[in-house]
């Protein structure tokens, strides 16, 4: 089954161990194991109706795209069903970071000093330590968060010196209209020269070239949801 055929699938108990076989099967046409891929299961606009059969399919790591919707399901879901680990994957607004840091485990998105200086405040008072991923506009497409990958390595060493946050790697999406190939290798590039071995890259569509070019974490929604309404 291929990337786009996988998430053509509508939603069906298979659909988590399909993702897994073809996970497998991606790490190791790569020659990598299996555990240096995280799938991230992305929930956003599910329910927890939908995110329990998931869950009790065996997945314990699992993203969503806004802070409050997140917090309306999650801190239940996490009480239910203990070592679950939850990313956020989409865009974040500095007046969020407070709850952001209380209720993710990871955060995809650090794009701009504004939110470098909330996340350093909300790390350094709570003492908990979110991995956190420069998001990079690979495609430098207006409408889109992250940072272009010409300022890359200065926003990165900015992170690191001016607010003493650790970055664990970068995250991508690449432009719908492109192939997604050259985007992931030009984000493996950026994360190579500064030290960082984490990579949030691929999608549903296009999870299995992710790993050929490094991914570690893998963002899956529709192929294992199904189609969002």
């Amino acid at each position: 089954m291929t990337d786009k055929q996988l998430a053509a699938t509508s939603h069906s108990p298979n659909a988590l161990a399909a993702v897994e076989e073809a996970i497998g099967r991606a790490c190791r046409e790569a020659r990598r194991e299996r555990a240096s891929v995280t799938l991230i299961a992305v929930s956003k606009t599910f329910d927890a109706g939908a995110i329990t059969p998931v869950i009790e399919g065996g997945q314990r790591v699992f993203g969503e795209n806004r802070v409050q919707e997140a917090k309306t399901k999650w801190p239940a879901l996490m009480s239910s069903y203990p070592g679950l680990t939850l990313h956020l994957i989409g865009p974040l607004q500095s007046n969020k970071a407070k709850e952001a840091v209380a209720l993710f485990d990871a955060i995809h998105s650090v794009d701009r000093p504004s939110i470098c200086q909330a996340l350093a405040k909300e790390i350094n008072s709570r003492k908990k330590n979110p991995q956190l991923f420069v998001q990079i506009n690979t495609g430098e497409e207006p409408q889109k968060a992250g940072i272009a990958p010409q300022d890359a390595d200065a926003f990165i060493a900015a992170c690191r010196d001016r607010y003493g946050l650790e970055i664990s790697g970068l995250m991508c999406i690449p432009p719908v209209d492109q192939a997604p190939a050259p985007h992931f290798a030009l984000t493996a590039k950026i994360a190579a020269r500064n030290g960082l071995k984490n990579l949030s890259m691929g999608m549903s569509a296009d999870f299995a070239t992710a790993i050929q070019f490094g991914a570690t974490h893998v963002r899956v929604g529709s192929a294992i949801f199904g189609h969002r309404e």
